[in-house]
């Protein structure tokens, strides 16, 4: 009893947040945020099997819980996380960190593609199944029944890695940026520039047509670059700038937004928004900042920033503070709300919002007046 007393304290104060604050708060005159459901991860198990043809489930990840959720709020898959686990709305697995075996699961059917000795880890993107070695100096993709359709290797570990458009996009250790076709052939290759003192690639992104790529690189000094395809086979740097301090040592967040009109990434001063039309960037300060020591970092964003409007969870400098911001791009903050919780999660599909916190996420619809 005492138990079930706390589950609804929690739930009732996350309702509260969720409708109180994100809905009911008044809000500038372009958005409308309404809650459409409320879970609470810990209290329930999924409720619904795999339906063959069903419309693309929404992966979540909140502390030890992962699962697949739909836009009615229909749990597929909700469970407890042993072990690491890679996912996407087409994939998933959970594995060892040296597995012996993987067991690769689509949450809409009841495949399961079961490698023995797989050598590597799964990364699950752009509805594809790519596989990295162990040292990260080779990338496999995999077809549905486990066999491999090609293989790349590198002379440096990667560091990042994105698939859009039919493409993969790869940045080393050595500072090397590597676009695959489709068939896994090389399609452009080419270094970093220099007047860094570690050429590491930290972060890089491919448009959803292919024409265009967006690259954090370095450290000391670290840089933001924005190519875009000239002619049938080369990219060309349209803009570079170096970004204040050393930079992260760590892959950083970012994305193609807005229809690929836009790209966000984070950086040490702040979160950048590169436009492609006026070939410019703002940095904004991550909500959260509470000294002037202290950097607040982003703990989860949305990727698409449809309608002009972007979404992010950063954490604050206590323990379990968080603040969820919305801003109407490039740069006008719109709404700025404080929570507490240890760990949180967003993503966005379309007009759709999902945001979690604690054991409890919940979904809201994004209207405009």
């Amino acid at each position: 009893m005492a138990k079930k007393k706390v589950y609804l304290s929690i739930l009732a104060i996350f309702v509260f947040i969720a409708y109180t604050i994100l809905a009911a708060q008044p809000v500038p005159a372009e958005i409308i945020l309404t809650n459409k459901w409320v879970k609470a991860l810990d209290s329930i198990t999924a409720e619904e099997e795999p339906v063959p043809g069903a419309k693309a489930l929404i992966p979540f990840m909140l502390g030890n819980r992962f699962g697949y959720v739909d836009s009615d709020g229909r749990l597929f898959l909700n469970q407890e996380r042993e072990k690491i686990v890679s996912f996407s709305p087409e994939y998933w697995a959970e594995y060892d960190p040296a597995p012996e075996e993987l067991v690769i699961h689509d949450p809409l059917s009841d495949l399961e593609i079961t490698l023995e000795k797989p050598g590597g880890y799964p990364v699950f993107m752009d509805g594809r199944i790519l596989l990295i070695s162990k040292d990260q100096t080779s990338l496999k993709e995999l077809n549905r029944d486990g066999e491999v359709l090609w293989q790349y290797d590198y002379e440096a570990p990667v560091t990042s890695l994105d698939a859009a458009g039919g493409y993969v996009i790869t940045g080393t250790l050595d500072g090397m940026i590597d676009l695959l076709k489709r068939d896994g052939s090389l399609f452009f290759s080419s270094y970093a520039p220099g007047a860094s003192r570690i050429p590491v690639i930290l972060g890089c992104r491919i448009s959803s047509d292919g024409s265009r790529i967006a690259v954090v690189s370095g450290i000391d000094k670290q840089r933001f670059l924005f190519s875009e395809l000239y002619g049938n086979t080369n990219y060309r740097v349209t803009y570079h700038e170096f970004l204040k301090g050393e930079g992260y040592r760590r892959e950083v967040f970012m994305s193609f937004v807005g229809n690929n009109t836009q790209v966000v990434f984070e950086q040490e001063s702040g979160l950048g928004v590169y436009d492609v039309q006026t070939r410019t960037t703002i940095t904004l300060p991550i909500a959260g900042r509470m000294e002037s020591q202290f950097q607040a970092r982003l703990e989860a964003m949305d990727e698409e920033g449809g309608d002009g409007l972007f979404f992010y969870v950063s954490s604050g400098s206590g323990r379990g503070e968080k603040r969820f911001v919305v801003l109407k791009l490039p740069g006008t903050e719109l709404l700025n709300v404080p929570f507490k919780s240890e760990v949180s999660f967003l993503t966005r599909r379309g007009n759709e919002l999902f945001i979690g916190g604690g054991m409890t996420l919940a979904s809201f619809t994004i209207d405009r007046r």
